[in-house]
């Protein structure tokens, strides 16, 4: 029998106001509001665990400053402010703990008895029940075997709920339980994965999210009011392998859910700004939102100030519909489907207009708030068409979607070689240093994934440890600035200023100082290169800004709150 540690509880809060919902034809008009971002005060020396340093300067560097400034970051620490236990947490066998899951393999793949093997072996389960205890979703097997093993969770949270607490998660020896309600849903993970308590309490609001984008929080609610044992599947058919690739593709490319952005294309800026300049000028009546995309990437996009003048895109809703567009369903043809954006308002739909253009993976994406707008969507779509082969866009993009088609699902067309720092093996960069913090779309970028990293095994340990820095980076009881940490086959070089967040994998041969050498490359690189990977000047609105009364420059993608 395991023995459990203590269970990490949250006073329960006082219900919210209540909400009116709309009906499923109701225009979306309400604003959501960003989470707010989290802080925490740096390390004192005392505390730091060996290998990591504070930063005490921030910003872009470049040339000899850079690498001074690692210089000084990285110097070992004496020997009297390294803990004892610090390498315990990167031991190879908490990134190592189970054999990679099957990405084609569906949620009725397996039995799901918890006595079976094949379903215990999986390193990590998603479960999603009602508050009376009905199966709706689970990551590995069939919900009808699992029905026991969710009345267990359900017990549990009632439990706990009748003390006046709200249970958060529970670890036991190598696993975590991570715990989360959303209205009448309970979404539980069961992990041994390298993944925080934090990061997949994430993962579960991005399933939550992607329920909610299908039926809306509004409706949800509302079927559950009326009866409290009701079958949510039945609305949910089809959506099971929507969420199975949502799953998979954090395990394959957290970079996403983690830095909480968005992935554009690699684009001459000239090019961009013309197929911006073209999604601005083709606009119909209820447009809303213009977005082009490419193997689940944004090239660009634009809004409309009638509509969303007042609002805030959030990035986990863009990236919902980049995964959204690249279902099978719209591989080919048209489409014309309502769709709910759960930060931005999760009680209302937008309609969306899914399209490929002439026969290619460009994909064009119209959200509007009018039913009855396909045909005007078409229309708009067709002046896409004629001005993107007026500019000679289309070949450019599809061989940028080629590209991106030969290698790993949603890798960018371009290799860290381009980079020229040998001994640089992969990253992940993220620019803080925005023109418009609120009005600019977080993006991030990283190359494509190359040996070593070829095999679905090692790139699912890369991702593992990009996930252990990022946690520790964002700790809410010690959060640190730097890390420097040489492991068995690679060294990793974490580092967060007010101008960037980077994740950096070395080969284990890079001495500390060659790894400074390389990071004072790349971010020379990123700096030359940047017009090409980000939307660093997003498009304005498609129709003239109306007289503002504050004369506040509106030059955003999507105009902050």
């Amino acid at each position: 029998m395991c023995r459990w540690r203590p269970v990490e509880t949250l006073r329960s809060r006082a219900p919210g106001a209540p909400r009116t919902w709309r009906t499923r034809g109701s225009p979306v008009r309400g604003a959501g509001t960003p989470p707010p971002g989290s802080t925490g005060a740096l390390l004192t020396p005392e505390s730091r665990p060996w290998g990591t340093q504070q930063v005490t300067r921030q910003g872009l560097l470049s040339g000899s400053k850079a690498k001074d400034e690692l210089s000084n970051l990285l110097s070992p620490l004496p020997a009297s402010e390294a803990p004892g236990d610090t390498c315990e947490q990167w031991g190879t066998a908490a990134l190592d703990t189970g054999p990679a899951h099957d990405p084609e393999g569906s949620s009725g793949g397996q039995g799901g008895d918890p006595s079976d093997e094949d379903w215990r072996s999986q390193r990590k389960h998603v479960f999603v029940l009602s508050e009376a205890g009905k199966p709706i979703y689970s990551r590995y097997g069939s919900v009808e075997a699992l029905s026991a093993t969710m009345g267990v969770m359900t017990a549990l949270v009632s439990f706990v709920q009748s003390a006046g607490d709200a249970i958060r998660a529970i670890y036991a020896e190598d696993h975590k339980l991570v715990f989360l309600q959303q209205g009448p849903l309970l979404l539980v993970a069961v992990s041994r994965t390298s993944q925080s308590a934090a990061q997949l309490r994430e993962e579960l609001l991005a399933v939550h999210a992607q329920i909610v984008s299908t039926l809306t929080r509004a409706s949800v609610a509302r079927i559950f009011a009326h009866k409290q044992n009701y079958d949510l599947r039945r609305l949910l058919a089809g959506s099971e392998r929507t969420l199975d690739r949502l799953l998979d593709s954090v395990e394959r490319d957290p970079g996403a859910l983690l830095l909480g952005a968005v992935r554009c294309v690699p684009l001459a800026r000239p090019l961009r700004e013309a197929l911006g300049t073209l999604l601005r000028r083709c606009t119909t009546p209820g447009l809303a939102l213009s977005v082009l995309a490419v193997g689940g990437q944004l090239i660009t996009a634009a809004q409309e100030r009638n509509v969303l003048a007042e609002c805030r895109l959030d990035p986990a809703d863009l990236q919902l519909l980049l995964d959204w567009v690249g279902a099978p369903a719209f591989a080919a043809g048209e489409a014309w489907a309502p769709v709910c954006l759960p930060r931005f308002n999760p009680d209302g739909f937008f309609y969306a207009y899914v399209a490929r253009l002439d026969s290619m993976p460009v994909c064009l994406l119209l959200l509007g708030t009018q039913r009855e707008a396909f045909h005007a969507m078409a229309a708009c779509r067709r002046l896409v068409e004629d001005g993107m082969r007026a500019l000679g866009a289309l070949p450019a993009l599809g061989d940028a979607a080629r590209s991106s088609s030969t290698h790993a699902p949603g890798a960018l067309a371009y290799s860290v070689q381009a980079v020229g720092a040998p001994g640089l093996r992969h990253f992940l960069y993220k620019p803080l240093d925005i023109p418009d913090q609120h009005r600019q779309l977080p993006q991030f970028t990283s190359p494509e994934l190359e040996a070593p990293y070829s095999k679905e095994e090692e790139r699912q340990r890369l991702s593992d440890l990009y996930q252990r820095l990022h946690a520790r980076l964002h700790s809410s009881s010690r959060p640190l600035r730097l890390i420097y940490h040489v492991a068995q086959k690679e060294t990793l070089l974490a580092w967060v200023t007010s101008k960037f967040e980077l994740y950096t994998c070395l080969s284990p041969l890079v001495t500390k100082a060659g790894a400074i050498l390389v990071v004072t490359k790349l971010l020379r690189w990123v700096r030359k290169e940047e017009d090409r990977l980000f939307i660093r000047y997003p498009p304005k609105y498609s129709t003239p800004p109306a007289p503002s009364t504050d004369h506040a420059p509106h030059n955003g993608l999507f105009t902050g709150l």
